[in-house]
């Protein structure tokens, strides 16, 4: 039986479009990062807006305390200017006050009182600045402060409230409409498969549009493969048949169970939709988040969460973010805070190529009690320094701006007394002060870095489907499956930090765009999906000069959960030298070893045909297998390596990550002894180094292949040699700027 992909026909001629037009390995010496590709990614005139204005808002959560009315809030307004904030994240006020009014104070105190700050300034276009009489000469950093174009959008924030306080009077509920998205609607369904009443009518829909006749639906829901199809008798007959018999289906057949997930995503994607476009009717200046109240690293597929689906919504519309909370969502890192920051902060603004992304609900103090789980196991001690390794960050991943959860804090109940910059008597503390003078950076270097780019060594591939069938692998109570590949992602991300290599996490829709050669190397955590066209991408990118590696469990199926064919003559045996026989098992009934470790997890029976073995099982079958294709190369890693890497503290596993997957890179600068992360704008480059010891520290930043003027505290303007030591406190961190 010949198997046809059921993909919608307009969306399958698409692919096949942007396959025939789009180079996978494009560069030139000009621009050889791929950066105006990517520039191009989300590009639409909501996001070329931001970029000419370059916003960077600073900003909080500002929550009323009883009795604290007009007097004491503009104090708490003049000190979160003076410090160095310049927008209200969110206003939380007492029954007796509204949203609106609140802000009305807050913009007659020089606050923006939105996440969005300048962001929601009218856009700044010539005919603009000539009804102004501003020069069109005149740079854009100081036009933003030119005394009419103050004038002028403060106006025009004014009268967005008054609008915003008429709506709000004037609707049922008496408040303003959701200016942002959440990730997942509850509406059709639980987590998993569970799925409502009204959620199954609306799936049927989905399978009929999705699908458009019941063989493409047996098709894909491999119903002539043996064990799967419908109750072992037959296929599905008609679509009252799937109406009346979906349900049925057997557990093992794991497409469907992805179809799902696959439908509750497109459900949200259409409420996020629909609630973006409602505010750019309202007032089309006006900039609409998305994304949201869930960690990162949880399993988002299985959640009905596609956040790449979320971004590509806000591309007209305005910014993206995660939620980032310490006690809420780094229990599946163990309460790693540090490194998993700069993961959870990249995944997001990887995730929008060229879009505006933020930390728009960030923590602000310390967590003892309350979060995702409780208990003293998921509290937290959050000072200054804790915090400026938290947003530096946030910034290196590429945010422009943060919104703190809380500038004051909750008087009562759950979160009382916690998470906020103020303590818990409305004083000014360390984190505040920290905080401020980095917003007050923000802005002095906010052109620069808007203007500046990741430069990665390494991409490393995420996508959704992946994970979707790692999910529906476990639905039938195998529940560590759907974090297997959020802990190789993990992995990964902690060798390359760990060793100064930079990296961008990149989808298969960045692949079929052609952004592959702004990547020496392409790591595959996990992939125990693969789908089937991302094979001749990655066959191109090899031959053109590319570097690809696959660790295990890796390449077992493709996106249809079908064994994906791996034998002599495919394209996985072109890519990789080898063909991949059988997956196995290490540390059960036999334990293999990769020279002295013990390997714990997937292995593999490999049959190298083009490819060299670089490393051999202690029963002296092919563990590496390493592969030369035109100008590239293509690794296969026979155990799990990027597994291996997932809790602190274990260098021999780095390494050996490490070895085998760089191969000939060699840093382009180094920091020995803190975390160090890079941006590249025009005029200087950015460097954020983080020390996440106990322990005050001296390190040497040390470029290979870069030469600046000179080097500066980004915050201090304090002068550093370009030669000496560089001084960092104890769980603390510096933002160096390196001028051209």
């Amino acid at each position: 039986m010949t198997i046809s992909l059921p993909i919608k026909p307009l969306r399958f001629a698409l692919c096949l479009w942007i396959l025939a037009t789009s180079p996978t390995w494009a560069q030139s010496p000009e621009d050889p990062f791929l950066h105006r590709r990517y520039d191009q990614l989300h590009d639409s005139p909501m996001q070329q807006k931001f970029r000419r204005l370059a916003p960077i808002p600073a900003g909080v959560v500002y929550v009323q305390k009883p009795g604290e009315g007009e007097p004491a809030m503009r104090e708490h307004f003049r000190t979160m200017k003076k410090l160095g904030f310049n927008a209200l994240k969110q206003i939380m006020p007492l029954p007796d006050w509204t949203v609106e009014r609140i802000a009305a104070v807050a913009l007659d105190e020089g606050i923006i009182p939105w996440w969005y700050g300048e962001g929601g300034y009218e856009d700044i276009t010539p005919e603009l600045r000539q009804k102004l009489g501003i020069a069109a000469s005149l740079p854009m950093p100081q036009v933003l402060q030119h005394p009419k174009m103050l004038a002028h959008q403060r106006e025009i924030l004014k009268k967005r409230n008054d609008r915003m306080m008429v709506f709000a009077d004037q609707s049922p509920a008496k408040r303003f409409m959701r200016t942002t998205s959440t990730a997942y609607d509850p509406e059709i369904g639980g987590r998993g498969t569970e799925l409502s009443p009204k959620g199954e009518i609306l799936f049927l829909d989905w399978l009929k549009s999705t699908y458009q006749t019941v063989e493409n639906l047996n098709q894909a829901w491999n119903q002539y493969h043996a064990g799967l199809f419908l109750r072992e008798e037959r296929p599905f007959r008609s679509w009252d048949d799937v109406a009346a018999n979906w349900q049925a289906t057997s557990g093992r057949e794991y497409r469907h169970l992805r179809d799902i997930f696959r439908f509750k995503v497109e459900h949200s994607l259409l409420r996020i939709r629909d609630s973006a476009q409602k505010i750019h009717q309202f007032d089309p200046q006006m900039p609409y988040r998305g994304g949201g109240e869930l960690g990162l690293f949880h399993p988002m597929a299985y959640m009905g969460v596609d956040m790449e689906g979320i971004a590509n919504e806000l591309t007209n519309y305005g910014s993206f973010y995660p939620s980032m909370h310490f006690s809420w969502h780094y229990d599946a890192v163990q309460q790693e805070v540090t490194r998993p920051s700069y993961m959870q902060a990249s995944l997001m603004n990887d995730l929008f190529k060229g879009g505006w992304t933020g930390g728009w609900e960030s923590t602000g103090g310390p967590q003892q009690l309350d979060g995702e789980q409780l208990g003293t196991n998921n509290s937290f001690y959050v000072d200054g320094n804790i915090l400026t390794q938290f947003y530096l960050s946030q910034v290196a991943a590429g945010f422009k701006g943060f919104g703190i959860w809380a500038w004051s804090v909750r008087t009562a109940g759950k979160e009382g007394g916690e998470y906020a910059l103020l303590d818990k008597h409305g004083k000014v503390t360390d984190r505040a002060v920290k905080i401020g003078a980095l917003g007050q950076a923000l802005q002095k270097y906010r052109f620069e870095l808007w203007q500046a780019h990741k430069e990665p060594a390494v991409g490393i591939l995420y996508d959704w489907e992946n994970e979707a069938v790692w999910g529906a692998m476990s639905v039938p109570g195998r529940e560590t499956f759907r974090m297997q590949p959020v802990e190789a992602r993990v992995g990964v991300s902690r060798a390359l930090i760990n060793a100064n290599v930079p990296f961008e996490y990149v989808t298969p829709t960045d692949l079929r765009k052609g952004l592959a050669g702004r990547y020496k190397i392409i790591y595959l955590p996990a992939f125990i999906a693969l789908q089937s066209d991302l094979l001749a991408i990655l066959e191109t990118y090899v031959q053109e000069g590319g570097r690809v590696v696959l660790d295990l469990p890796g390449a077992k199926y493709d996106a249809f959960a079908r064994l994906l064919d791996t034998d002599q003559g495919s394209a996985f045996a072109r890519i990789f030298g080898t063909t991949l026989d059988d997956h196995q098992f290490s540390g059960t009934n036999v334990q293999l070893y990769l020279d002295d470790y013990a390997l714990r997890g997937f292995v593999a029976d490999l049959t190298p045909t083009t490819g060299q073995t670089m490393a051999v099982y202690d029963t002296s079958k092919p563990a590496v297998v390493q592969n030369s294709l035109g100008k590239g190369s293509a690794v296969l890693l026979g155990f799990e390596a990027s597994r291996d890497c997932f809790r602190p503290g274990q260098p021999a596993n780095e390494q050996r990550l490490l070895r085998y997957t760089l191969g000939g890179y060699s840093p382009a600068f180094t920091c020995t002894g803190a975390i160090a992360y890079r941006l590249a704008s025009p005029t200087a480059d950015h460097y954020f180094l983080l020390n996440d010891s106990g322990s005050p520290k001296s390190v040497r930043l040390q470029f290979a292949r870069y030469r600046y003027q000179s080097i500066s505290d980004a915050i201090t303007g304090e002068k550093l040699d370009l030669n000496g030591t560089i001084a960092l406190e104890r769980h603390g961190g510096r933002w160096v700027r390196a001028e051209k």
